[in-house]
């Protein structure tokens, strides 16, 4: 979600609260202000005109991490706008048990870049995610897209998701990491952020079942019982 400015305060996602959204408040009844810095100047943002710029230090109400607000104004805090708010995050994605604790990194890594804004990184990042979590199933010839095509024939994963692979993890990656520079907009990486996701829960959440169809298909090996 993106941060919105109301009385004051900030309501926002916390990365402290795992991507909660929280209110940050500019300020408690013991201590007042947290801090402001105002800065004095007519100019124009966002088409409209302010009389001056304020920085406002904030605090979640629920695990007290700090942020920072910018705000245009034109003399009343609370009729301002805001431009930019930090930290800005995500909601953590919840991923089933079992995970190879490199896959996890992978993910987690392309979830902070995406709360930082940084689109292009986290697009790749995710796409690495599906690569890896697709290798450590046994699907580790050829193009990624073989692979994919590879995971649902196997029926691991099924065609709507096999789409959803291609069109918003695959397809994203690849723009980022071979094609011409170009702007990624949040939506595209929020819905590779929930695909990548929902794979890992279609192999992981119930791991017997999946694991039975890749040992018969020959992608994984029975474990031993020694």
């Amino acid at each position: 979600m993106k941060p919105r400015y109301k009385n004051g305060n900030v309501i926002s996602r916390c990365p402290d609260c795992n991507g909660a959204v929280t209110t940050f408040e500019c300020k408690n009844s013991s201590q007042g202000e947290f801090g402001t810095v105002i800065v004095d100047k007519q100019h124009s943002y966002d088409g409209q005109q302010y009389s001056r710029i304020i920085y406002k230090l904030m605090r979640c109400a629920g695990c007290g991490r700090g942020g920072l607000a910018k705000i245009h104004d034109n003399g009343r805090i609370l009729d301002g706008e805001l431009e930019w708010f930090i930290p800005y995050s995500i909601e953590s994605a919840t991923l089933p048990d079992g995970v190879p604790n490199g896959i996890i990194k992978e993910f987690r890594e392309a979830e902070l870049c995406a709360s930082h804004s940084a689109w292009r990184a986290a697009s790749g990042l995710f796409r690495s995610t599906l690569e890896k979590v697709l290798k450590a199933n046994g699907y580790v010839k050829g193009s990624l897209a073989s692979r994919i095509d590879e995971a649902a024939t196997d029926g691991v994963i099924t065609e709507a998701r096999k789409k959803r692979a291609h069109e918003d993890i695959r397809v994203l990656g690849n723009d980022v990491l071979h094609d011409e520079w170009r702007e990624v907009n949040p939506e595209e990486v929020f819905a590779s952020h929930k695909y990548v996701q929902r794979i890992i829960e279609d192999l992981y959440d119930d791991r017997e079942t999946v694991e039975s169809v890749l040992i018969e298909k020959g992608r994984i090996k029975q474990k031993s019982d020694v």
